[in-house]
């Protein structure tokens, strides 16, 4: 697939039609009929299944590498919390055929030609170790798509979702290539300070970015940090910028 198909434009037109009314039927929850009411009317979820996406989801990758370029070159690839398969099949699409391509997620993905999906608990004992000795190498991409289910309560939420995004920054630390690209979700507001600070000291560049097809009432943001730096690179540029003042 050509490389710049997600047309803003194009997709967002076909919701200017009549939107679709669902009726609340008897034994269903509002809160479900405003559910499938937003799917039926989301151009986003309409596109998908006309690309074959198994989610919308796989735009929001497609637009921030689009933005930033992040895919460009990579050879190996770990995509975290994969279910349904919406981010990897960008990445199969996207990237040449030589690529390993590793996702991970807690409940079975069907498979996906030219990835490896596997059931598994990212933070279970043992896991990095498991999922490093796959690796044919250093990573090139880390990629965390996780999230827990809303709770609702917008602290815990957010707690709980930093503490995924920590454990994906770990991770990618220990397998990241010189150079490697970050990419994970945050909620509203992006990173907290400590989390930041550890970005910052790891990657040259870190920014925050809420892609075009991201729901404007979804609190998910995303943080996209490039040129990882290894530790012992991290320390002498933070001794030369100290020696600098």
């Amino acid at each position: 697939m050509a490389k710049g198909w997600n047309n803003q434009s194009n997709t967002r037109s076909r919701a200017r039609g009549a939107k679709v009314r669902v009726k609340t039927a008897r034994g269903r929850k509002p809160s479900s009929t405003r559910w499938l009411q937003r799917q039926l009317n989301d151009p986003y979820v309409a596109e998908a299944q006309r690309l074959g996406y198994r989610s919308r989801a796989a735009f929001k990758l497609a637009e921030i590498d689009d933005r930033y370029q992040i895919l460009k070159g990579a050879t190996r690839v770990v995509d975290l919390g994969c279910a349904p398969g919406g981010w990897t099949q960008v990445l199969t699409q996207r990237l040449p055929e030589t690529t390993q391509i590793i996702g991970i997620d807690l409940q079975e993905v069907e498979p996906i030609a030219g990835a490896k999906m596997w059931v598994l608990d990212f933070l279970s004992e043992g896991a990095e170790e498991e999922l490093m000795a796959e690796l044919n190498g250093p990573a090139d991409i880390v990629l965390s798509d996780m999230a827990n289910s809303a709770t609702g309560h917008r602290k815990t939420d957010q707690m709980r979702t930093m503490a995924l995004c920590e454990a994906a920054l770990d991770f990618a630390i220990k397998v990241l290539a010189e150079g490697g690209t970050f990419v994970a979700k945050v909620l509203q507001g992006g990173a907290d300070n400590d989390l930041m600070r550890r970005l910052q000291t790891h990657f040259s560049s870190v920014k925050h970015l809420k892609p075009p097809s991201s729901r404007a009432d979804s609190k998910e943001w995303f943080v996209v940090a490039q040129g990882f730096r290894h530790a012992k690179s991290a320390r002498a540029d933070e001794a030369a910028d100290d020696n600098a003042e």
